[in-house]
């Protein structure tokens, strides 16, 4: 595990107890394959902002692996105002990129990819990876920005539609049901989509009961009207939190749904073309 150098104080944030973690899943080099310079991909596992799930952490980090892509989990310090997990993305991202290297990453394919409010994280930094929030904190926006995003089923949005746990969690319960205060429109990632917003592939079910689907549909909208080139597949039927949907990441029947199982091939299609 690799412990991050997050600046919590310089933007007026309390230090949490343990510090943000990254957990390389990385194809080792051999005399036989040479040196390669692979894609990356930066994983936050969902859980609502209150805990890491992990169904959607090492599953997820051995099956990117298993396809030539470079995986690193990043467990974040849950319940942390915002924007104290995205400082947190940033480091990992920035990390990854200054040991591209050792890791035999190409700096310029490094994605961020999130599950549930982790899918809200990721987007997060896609959609402020250049903007004063982190620029004034972290300096240089090249070390930590993401070609690309991965969003599965995610948290988008602090209105009408918003996972209200994942929100409390966020922003405090102060703020949560204000849909208009600044702090929930920070947070709505519809509202702060840009011609600078990197490249994305998203999926979702229609009827995912837990975070509703709008939010996907809010995202999609966005990134349409700035032009940010995406790919989504909103599936018939299926329960929050399908991770893999399949054997390697089902707590429950609920979890294997062959329906969805397709999402990963094709996200693996979508980065290998993505970056051409």
């Amino acid at each position: 595990m690799i412990s991050l150098q997050v600046p919590y104080e310089k933007a007026n944030l309390k230090a949490p107890e343990h510090p943000a973690v990254l957990q390389p899943f990385c194809l080792p080099h051999t005399d036989e394959l040479g040196v390669k310079k692979r894609p990356a991909v930066v994983i936050c596992p969902g859980g609502g902002y209150d805990f890491c799930s992990a169904r959607e952490s090492d599953p997820v980090a051995m099956r990117f692996a298993g396809y030539g892509v470079q995986a690193f989990i990043l467990y974040y310090n849950c319940r942390n105002p915002f924007p104290a997990n995205l400082l947190e993305l940033a480091a990992a991202v920035a990390y990854v990129r200054s040991h591209a290297e050792e890791y035999e990453v190409d700096p310029n394919r490094i994605a961020v990819c999130g599950f549930s409010a982790g899918a809200h994280l990721a987007g997060s930094l896609a959609v402020y990876w250049n903007q004063p929030m982190l620029t004034e904190l972290l300096g240089d926006s090249a070390a930590y920005r993401p070609n690309a995003q991965i969003l599965c089923y995610p948290v988008i949005s602090g209105g009408m539609y918003a996972h209200r746990g994942s929100i409390v969690n966020l922003v405090g319960t102060r703020d949560a049901n204000d849909y208009e205060c600044a702090q929930n429109a920070a947070v709505s990632l519809e509202k702060q989509v840009s011609a600078d917003t990197p490249p994305c592939f998203l999926w979702h079910t229609s009827d995912d009961n837990c975070v509703p689907v709008q939010n996907s549909i809010l995202y999609m909208s966005a990134l349409a009207e700035k032009g940010i080139p995406f790919e989504a597949h909103i599936y018939p039927h299926g329960a929050h939190g399908l991770s893999l949907s399949d054997e390697t990441a089902a707590s429950g029947e609920w979890h294997l749904n062959p329906v969805c199982e397709p999402w990963f091939p094709a996200c693996i299609q979508w980065i290998r073309r993505v970056y051409q």
